[in-house]
């Protein structure tokens, strides 16, 4: 029989606040899985996310924290909602799987 923890983790909150569609904030971050100038791939709270925009820069990362803030121009904010439903998810998608 498998373990189950039935203690209750307490869920990080999860906030984005844009700003002129140049700086962004977000709080709930877990992990950052790949970022370039055009593209930043990370897990929060509420499940992954895919920021797009031009130039995008990581000013700020604690994952201690979990907030995250980003410089550049903001294009898109896509949340993947049902990892493993559509081909393996996002990041397998992503990666050619």
């Amino acid at each position: 029989m498998a373990f189950v923890d039935d203690r209750a983790r307490p869920e990080m909150a999860h906030h984005i606040i844009l700003e002129e569609r140049e700086q962004l904030s977000v709080s709930g971050v877990e992990e950052v899985e790949s970022f370039d100038e055009n593209t930043i791939l990370l897990t929060t709270a509420q499940g992954a996310l895919e920021i797009q925009g031009e130039g995008l820069h990581i000013e700020k990362l604690s994952l201690d924290g979990g907030d995250l803030r980003v410089e550049g121009r903001v294009s898109a904010l896509i949340y993947e909602t049902d990892i493993g439903r559509r081909g393996g998810g996002f990041f397998s998608r992503l990666l050619g799987g």
